[in-house]
Parts: C-alpha cells; sequence; structure tokens
C-alpha cells in the first residue's frame, strides 16, 4: 500500500505563491502516476495536474495552465505543486494520489481517480 501525506498548504491573497507537498512511503514503486486533485464546498472534484513520474506525460486543467507546475524528486520520493498568481477561485482542499501500476500510463488522469491511494489533503485558501 502507499501513504500519501500533503504538506504547505495555507492562506494566501490573490497574486501569492504556495508550494505543496505529497511524500510518498510505504510500499514505492520505480513509475506511477500521480496528480493533484481539488475539491471546494459544493463542487466536484477537478483533476489539476498529473505527472508520470518515469516521464512523458503531464496534463494541467485549462484553469490552471501557465500559473501551476507540477513536479517530482524522485530521491525525495516526494510530489510537488507549484502555484503562482493564485486566484480567489482556487481556494479549495487539495489531494494527492497516486497509481503505481504500470497500465496506469494509458490514461493517467482517470487511473488516478479510480487508484485507492489518495492523501488527507491539505487546505488552501486565497483571498481577494
Amino acid at each position: 500500500q502507499v501513504q500519501l501525506v500533503e504538506s504547505g498548504g495555507g492562506s494566501v491573497q490573490a497574486g501569492g505563491s504556495l508550494r505543496l507537498s505529497c511524500a510518498v512511503s510505504g510500499n514505492t514503486y520505480s513509475s506511477y502516476c500521480m496528480g493533484w486533485f481539488r475539491q471546494a464546498p459544493g463542487k466536484e472534484r477537478e483533476g489539476v495536474a498529473v505527472i508520470y513520474t518515469a516521464g512523458g506525460y503531464t496534463y494541467y486543467a485549462d484553469s490552471v495552465k501557465g500559473r501551476f507546475t507540477i513536479s517530482q524528486d524522485n530521491a525525495k520520493n516526494t510530489l510537488y505543486l507549484q502555484m503562482n498568481s493564485l486566484k480567489p477561485e482556487d481556494t479549495a482542499m487539495y489531494y494527492c494520489a497516486a497509481d503505481p501500476r504500470r497500465l496506469c500510463v494509458i490514461s493517467p488522469l482517470s487511473a488516478i481517480q479510480r487508484s485507492p491511494n489518495w492523501g488527507q489533503g491539505t487546505q488552501v485558501t486565497v483571498s481577494s
């Protein structure tokens, strides 16, 4: 089983930046489909950014393209989400999720959404 622990959330004014981290522990694998999702009160969960850790694939939701960057540090088994130019509509609980199956690369976003490996979430609040 894979354990995921997010950190780095907080409160920031519009235009500010935050960097979220997701530490991976437990059964580790050579590659994952990993991603960041968010859910605001009363809204559906949204896939924000996804990466295939062996390389060759990244995905960003249209709402965050050009502002958010997903990255990884394999030595630290950590996934990051750098969030710049934050907007009030970015306010949500942010979750990290992972799918370690090789076939996840066929459709990474869908695979991760079906995965049982999710963190507990970290709150991001952006004030205007």
